[in-house]
């Protein structure tokens, strides 16, 4: 497909920006005769796609954004797109025009959610609209200019669709209902992508209509088949850095909100102790998500994250013993392939904690892509 010529383009962009005019095809072409241009319908029509997408959208990435099997976009500089469509990550043939453009592209994402990147801060990490993650970082603290978009998608899968699309193996799948139906509480592990978020929005589907659901997240991707759910969510601070409200402070507040089930999107700071308090004082069938690499590394991964609240790793684990029944892991495997690996209890032993398996699977020619 022939582009837009670049020089007239950037002209156009000029006169838009210098007017604030809206990227409309009326007011686009009024500019092309006036700076004396001559373009037909067609090409008018890619200049205005090309232009409402730079200046409103996600720019050159817009194509990408728009495909339903997308879920991460990774920008390396202007030479390097790379898309991750649910089998690792591949290389687009997409460019930018040079790294200033998308430093633009980043610089005007962040700034439509209040946040600053530039010199001054050199990185943003924020949510957007409709729950896209953005992640920047300029030179010198990365070698060239990375831009990182994660993409939600939001179609709820069923725990009938993961078993029948080989993520849930049929003995799996009867042991992850007996958590939901026997209220018990747990945690959902596994590595980034590997589809965590999918697995718990089943689970939630799960859960009597009777029951009400209050969701925390850092960033809105649940979207659980579930009629009585309230939705909490992070806020980043302003550019005075002012503002924030963190994943402590909403768990707080779900104390309050008379939840049936509490429900973490993930678990990745001090809030965990919040979180396992909650769930201690009588909020059973509560759940959320870890980052761990098995089953067996989540107590790990929780000490960690205890520390940063000040919990020493003995009264972490007094707290998790009888707060946390179970423990669900999903793997990842080379080929691309998700599956629910083991469903195990979380037991405590001479003081100990432990993780002992009761239902395993593995990826056999099987597995969700």
């Amino acid at each position: 497909m022939v582009q837009p010529d670049v020089t007239m383009a950037n002209e156009v962009r000029r006169s838009l920006l210098h007017e604030a005019t809206p990227a409309r095809a009326d007011a686009i072409r009024d500019i092309v005769v006036a700076q004396g241009h001559v373009v037909d319908d067609v090409s008018l029509q890619r200049l205005t796609t090309s232009l409402t997408a730079d200046l409103h959208g996600f720019g050159p990435l817009e194509v990408l954004m728009e495909d339903p099997a997308i879920t991460d976009v990774a920008v390396n500089g202007c030479a390097e797109v790379w898309v991750d469509a649910g089998d690792g990550m591949h290389r687009t043939t997409l460019r930018f025009v040079d790294d200033a453009a998308v430093r633009r592209l980043a610089q005007r994402l962040a700034s439509s959610v209040g946040r600053r990147f530039d010199d001054a801060a050199p990185y943003v990490d924020a949510p957007l609209a409709h729950g896209v993650r953005l992640h920047a970082m300029l030179p010198p603290l990365v070698d060239r200019i990375s831009l990182v978009l994660r993409i939600p998608r939001h179609h709820s899968w069923s725990l009938d669709d993961l078993e029948s699309v080989g993520m849930v193996a049929p003995d799996v799948k009867t042991a992850l209902t007996e958590l939901i139906t026997k209220r018990r509480t747990f945690l959902v592990s596994g590595g980034t992508g590997s589809g965590k978020t999918t697995l718990l929005n089943a689970l939630l589907g799960v859960v009597s209509a009777r029951e009400r659901l209050i969701v925390v997240e850092d960033t809105r991707e649940l979207a659980p088949q579930h009629p009585h759910a309230v939705f909490l969510q992070t806020r980043p601070p302003n550019i005075e850095g002012a503002g924030a409200v963190s994943m402590q402070d909403l768990v707080r507040q779900t104390l309050r909100m008379r939840p049936d089930r509490l429900v973490v999107g993930e678990v990745r700071g001090p809030e965990v102790i919040d979180l396992l308090t909650a769930f201690n004082t009588g909020h059973e069938g509560g759940c959320g998500t870890v980052h761990a690499n098995s089953s067996a590394d989540v107590i790990p991964r929780l000490e960690a994250l205890a520390v940063l609240g000040g919990l020493p790793r003995e009264s972490l684990h007094r707290l998790v013993a009888p707060a946390v029944d179970a423990v669900v892991h999903i793997e990842r495997d080379a080929a691309g392939r998700r599956f629910v690996s083991t469903v195990a209890d979380l037991l405590e032993r001479s003081g100990r904690l432990a993780v002992l398996p009761v239902a395993t699977a593995d990826a056999a020619g099987s597995g969700w892509r």
